[in-house]
């Protein structure tokens, strides 16, 4: 048999498939060891023929044949991936291939039945059986001579550890109800479960996976982080048992293995985990739900750049399955898009959403307006979200005028003072704090702004309540995130201080006030999403507040009390922002009514072969009702001089065609073999 296979290999300069021969039969998915040149690979099967117009001579047989396989269907979504992407083959499917390991085997130990004399050890061996042998081995041998035991190899899961949860079904509201009936009746279609903060989504999904599991369909359930969404993943675990199975890159490599081998087997029929859990090996599936559907983690950064989303409504469309995205704040695109389920109250009692008020900072030269501080005094158990870490956002030498820059990235350093250094939030770099200007010798260094941690230390001086920092320095260990969570949650009263981290689905009854502090600093990137972003944001840290018994209030500091954004937050009016939003955007032709690719090419050091490959790709890629800005210049990152396209277009499959044919051509170009290129379809 011809096997036709896609080495896995990253480089674009390699364009597959390979004909090899095969001994016996082999099948699409089948992941094999092959030679290539003068080296051995591993690669997929992506076809199968009797045929081949390689001579003879030329034609070379697989090394092995692996005993795990990915599903065809995961083969055909990763082949639309590398088009859809711009990417390659070989990236998309290394993407849906199973995690590295193999299966663990331990002993297991059954009565016979047989009786027999035994003494009161062996009598208590025997009573807890049949069970797993473990360090009885031994003694448990000396029953099998007997025949008292059967004792057989088995297959051992190593299991993740999941956050107990305590579940009990409760009775639908009226609008859950009719959010349900409403998916099930509607096999293959897709809908949008816009709910405000606590209305009770998660228990919606949850009916819907148990209606899918009834019919004998597979669920995949997507989550935007597993460590900040444990309520979530437990309450999946808890209703369904061991027939979930979590896949996310926190788990040692045999636990991943084993959950993605419970799938492909069909052993487990849920898989829960972030982004990359869309990719999981579930059978006859049935339902896919994309949790908190507007949070801009579910887009990968490496190559393939894929949205999960967008590959969740795609893989959805591939199988029948139902897709179900839910959010309080949900993007604009999937508004438009996709029909509606509105659950508009919460479901703990009836209670409102909390009351926000909006303090004006204009003029302010402190990160506290007097309110706050009062309210914080005044509360036992809050959430602040500021979203900027470290202590200052930058230095200055006062005399000359100096900023301290990263040498590797044309970025200001940030100032962590715990670690009395300066550092780069892109590369990494690392230098001591300065006493005096390199430039001019003045002694006069200025910081600038505030962040987490220069907030956590004003906030621990002033409240006698323990404050618990959450950001990307406090969260750097496996497990500090979800220890740290639950160390807030069990604590009496306390204030969890962080990035945007805290606003993400925390579900804390206590929590009676929520702070956003520096709110429109989100209004001064230079994106479309701006505002978008700015709400999602505010509307999402206030439903963190006011889920108990007590109630709760928001806070919210901002030097632009008159944004749209912040005002519709702060009334929660997610349809009225919604409605000007994609006004804006039809007006602008931003997504959803355009589509967006973005190109950069980037070198080391020197700029000139960089630019001149971004030159050459905005003189070939041409497509119908398509719009190419640049080539324009980036900041320098880790050394690399960058320049970048974009194309919005109304014609997508066009120019996604347009622009991965040049970029293929390019990349192959001697001329450039010193340049990198990414490629951003619907880039955030």
């Amino acid at each position: 048999m011809i096997a036709r296979v896609e080495p896995l290999t990253t480089t674009r300069r390699l364009s597959g498939p390979f004909d090899y021969r095969v001994e016996g039969a082999v099948e699409v998915g089948a992941l094999v060891r092959m030679p290539f040149g003068h080296q051995k690979l591993d690669g997929v099967v992506v076809g199968v023929a009797e045929t081949t117009d390689v001579a003879p001579e030329k034609l070379v047989d697989v090394t092995s044949v692996r005993g795990d396989s990915i599903p065809r269907d995961l083969v055909d979504l990763a082949l639309w991936m590398a088009e859809e992407y711009c990417s390659t083959p070989a990236r998309a499917l290394s993407l849906v291939s199973p995690p590295p390991g193999k299966a663990k085997t331990a002993f297991w130990a059954e009565a016979t039945g047989v009786e027999g004399r035994v003494n009161a050890s062996q009598e208590a061996l025997l009573a807890r059986l049949p069970g797993p042998a473990g360090g009885d081995l031994a003694a448990l041998r000396r029953l099998e001579k007997r025949g008292l035991v059967a004792i057989s190899s088995r297959v051992a899961r190593r299991a993740p550890r999941t956050n107990p949860a305590a579940d009990r079904l409760v009775d639908l509201s009226d609008a859950q109800a009719a959010a349900l009936a409403a998916i099930e009746a509607a096999p293959g279609a897709s809908h949008l479960l816009h709910g405000v903060t606590g209305s009770g989504k998660t228990e919606v999904y949850l009916r819907a996976a148990a209606e899918a599991l009834e019919r004998g369909e597979g669920v995949i359930a997507l989550v935007p982080e597993i460590a900040l969404t444990p309520q979530t993943v437990a309450r999946f675990a808890a209703r369904f048992g061991d027939t979930v199975a979590l896949l996310h890159s926190a788990l040692s490599e045999g636990e991943r293995y084993d959950e993605w081998r419970r799938l492909r087997t069909g052993e487990a029929r849920i898989a829960v985990g972030p982004r990359s859990a869309v990719f999981a090996p579930v059978s006859n599936l049935g339902l896919i739900v994309v949790d908190e559907e507007h949070d801009a983690s579910y887009k990968h950064e490496g190559d393939p750049r894929y949205d999960a989303r967008h590959v969740a409504a795609y893989r959805a469309y591939q199988t029948g399955a139902r897709l179900l995205a839910g959010s309080a704040t949900p993007r604009p695109e999937t508004a438009h898009s996709t029909k509606r389920l509105v659950l508009p109250t919460r479901v703990a009692g009836g209670r409102d959403l909390p009351p926000v008020r909006v303090l004006d900072m204009r003029g302010s030269h402190h990160s506290l307006h007097p309110d706050t501080r009062r309210a914080l005094g005044a509360s036992r158990k809050s959430i602040v979200l500021l979203n900027r870490r470290g202590w200052s956002n930058f230095l200055s030498c006062k005399s000359c005028g100096k900023a301290w820059e990263c040498p590797n990235c044309d970025v200001a350093l940030v100032l962590h003072r715990a670690e009395h250094a300066l550092a780069c939030h892109h590369c990494g770099h690392r230098e001591r704090v300065p006493s005096r200007c390199d430039v001019c010798g003045s002694l006069a260094v200025a910081r600038h702004g505030a962040g987490t941690e220069r907030v956590e230390a004003e906030l621990r001086h002033a409240l006698d309540v323990p404050v618990f920092r959450l950001d990307a320095d406090t969260a750097a260990n496996k497990d500090a995130v979800p220890e740290l969570l639950a160390r807030f949650a069990a604590a009496p009263e306390g204030l969890l201080l962080g990035t945007q981290m805290v606003a993400k689905g925390h579900d804390f009854p206590d929590v009676t006030l929520g702070v956003v502090l520096d709110a429109d600093s989100t209004l001064r990137f230079p994106d479309f999403r701006a505002e978008e972003r700015t709400f999602a944001l505010i509307a999402q840290l206030a439903g963190r507040a006011g889920r108990g018994p007590r109630g709760g209030r928001v806070l919210v500091q901002t030097t632009s009390p008159d944004a749209p954004s912040i005002v519709a937050a702060a009334q929660h009016d997610s349809d009225g922002f919604l409605k000007g939003e994609l006004e804006r955007r039809r007006a602008w032709r931003y997504p959803p009514f355009s589509d967006l690719i973005r190109v950069v090419t980037s070198s080391l050091d020197d700029a000139r072969p960089a630019h001149a490959a971004a030159t050459r790709l905005a003189q070939e890629i041409v497509a119908t009702d398509t719009e190419l800005l640049g080539p324009a210049p980036l900041f320098r990152l880790r050394n690399r001089e960058r320049f970048q396209l974009v194309l919005k277009t109304t014609a997508r499959a066009e120019a996604i065609a347009a622009t991965g044919a040049a970029v293929e051509a390019a990349a192959r170009d001697r001329a450039f073999k010193d340049v990198n290129f990414s490629v951003d379809v619907d880039p955030t």
